[in-house]
């Protein structure tokens, strides 16, 4: 299987499986809904800064909160 496979197999995958959401509204072409949703995932998952507004943060939840013990 080469790469360009693998895409289209992806994108009739993600096609056929729209979230509730997305299959709602409807879509003329559901192949190129997915392919579109499949391209912006795909460049935000190569550059996380690429959705504006959006921060990800990478923390551990040690680093998020105060620990506070409760009296005893």
């Amino acid at each position: 299987m080469n790469h360009e496979q693998s895409d289209q197999e992806r994108v009739e995958s993600r096609a056929h499986h729209l979230l509730p959401e997305e299959a709602a509204v409807g879509s003329d072409d559901p192949q190129a809904q997915a392919e579109a949703i499949l391209a912006e995932s795909d460049i935000r998952e190569e550059d996380q800064n690429a959705a504006p507004d959006t921060v990800l943060e990478r923390r551990t939840s040690d680093q998020t909160v105060v620990a506070v013990e409760p009296p005893d």
